[in-house]
């Protein structure tokens, strides 16, 4: 018989996208930024399977500690254009943080939905702010000096150190009347704030920048294409980016777009010749030729590989059929005999309920093969499919002195296209 095999649409292919970076209008006066991430499997690391942030950084992290943002799994953003100011003198020592340079980010998880373009498959990403920071800058006098401690000491300066829960990075650049200050945000923590040692007439945090982090999902169960969403985090008392009752922006919002661009690898490669399959029963065919003896069965195992990153389907298309599966047909007398299909999946791809595939049988309306899903990269893994006719219709294949052809194509249908 002869075998043929086809990936479908999808499977040979790269799947391409992109994860976060929609251009969504903005309301009047919003800043808006994009964020994006990617993910494209990696053989190298086949069982590392996540988006990769591939935003643009800007900020503390790629001048000042780039190393430790690393380390801590952090990205940061200069938000163009914003600033806080104040509209009032700040008192030295004053008792209410509200009335000086106080700092409340939007430091706990928010959840994003993102949508598939085509196909509205929908997501969620999480994102929380870790820290904020830039360069603030006053008049002089009083300049800098105006955090001074009595007792002095340059290590005792509150923008490096600030109060609790907030932590400092030990990044400091400062002139006169200005300086640069990053301060850490725990996971839900409130405002921090500092207290000047000497009256401020006014006061302004002219670069803002941020760090954040990212939580994307699992992109072994996303489909290939753009994912994409947005939020917008307010800026002002009471909101998101909230500095107090005196330090008022210049903007009320900013706008976050997110894309998220999966691109995945399904790719299924056949030995040369393994293409056309000839079936045969245990041993050979001499007990049938020397004892007639007739075969218990007529098989064929092929191997081939595989790599995956998504999740695909299988099924069949025949040149003749029986049922719901393919056959092969008598040259001759044109008498159909039911060809039994079956694969058997590597490990590492299981089907929807999390279980392994051993001889899973091929069906014409993909019955039981709707899905198949990985758990990790797969890469240039060993398959099998198991082509059989089985004992019954062996018989009636078989007379003596009566020599037959059964032959007959059969397409097997790798399908990254999952509904």
């Amino acid at each position: 018989m002869k075998l043929f095999f086809s990936s479908g649409t999808m499977a040979a292919f790269s799947l391409v996208g992109s994860l976060l970076a929609g251009l969504h209008s903005p309301s009047v006066g919003a800043v808006v930024q994009e964020i994006s991430a990617k993910f494209v499997p990696d053989p190298a690391n086949p069982l590392v399977n996540k988006f990769v942030n591939t935003t643009p950084q800007s900020g503390v992290c790629p001048n000042h500690i780039s190393g430790t943002c690393a380390r801590l799994g952090i990205f940061s953003l200069q938000v163009p254009g914003l600033k806080f100011r104040s509209t009032q003198p700040i008192p030295a020592g004053h008792t209410d943080p509200r009335q000086g340079a106080t700092f409340s980010v939007p430091s706990s998880w928010r959840s994003v939905e993102v949508v598939h373009g085509h196909t509205g498959e929908r997501e969620i990403v999480e994102m929380r702010v870790a820290g904020i920071g830039g360069t603030w800058v006053l008049p002089r006098p009083p300049g800098v000096s105006a955090w001074t401690p009595p007792e002095g000491g340059y290590w005792r300066n509150p923008w490096m150190r600030p109060p609790a829960p907030c932590t400092g990075l030990n990044v400091n650049a400062a002139g006169t009347s200005y300086a640069f200050f990053f301060w850490l945000f725990p996971e839900g923590a409130g405002a921090c704030g500092v207290a000047p040692t000497m009256d401020i007439p006014w006061f302004e945090h002219r670069t803002v920048e941020y760090v954040y982090e990212l939580r994307t999902p699992n992109p072994l169960a996303m489909s290939s294409g753009e994912y994409r969403g947005s939020m917008t985090y307010s800026a002002g008392p009471g909101g998101d980016f909230d500095m107090g009752d005196v330090m008022l922006p210049n903007d009320s919002a900013i706008t976050l777009n997110f894309t998220l661009d999966v691109q995945h690898s399904l790719k299924v490669e056949i030995p040369p010749g393994g293409n056309r399959i000839v079936l045969l029963p245990q041993g050979g065919w001499q007990a049938w030729l020397n004892q007639g003896r007739k075969p218990v069965r007529l098989f064929r195992d092929q191997m081939f590989n595989v790599s995956a990153s998504s999740r695909f389907k299988m099924q069949l298309e025949c040149q003749y059929v029986v049922g719901n599966n393919c056959a092969v047909r008598d040259t001759t007398s044109a008498d159909l005999v039911p060809l039994n299909t079956s694969v058997s999946l590597p490990n590492g791809l299981t089907d929807a309920t999390g279980q392994p595939v051993q001889r899973r049988p091929l069906r014409i309306d993909g019955g039981g093969t709707e899905l198949f899903q990985p758990g990790f990269y797969v890469e240039r893994k060993p398959g099998t499919l198991h082509f059989e006719i089985a004992r019954e219709h062996v018989e009636q294949m078989l007379h003596e002195g009566v020599s037959k052809t059964f032959s007959g194509d059969v397409t097997v249908i790798w399908d990254s296209e999952v509904d």
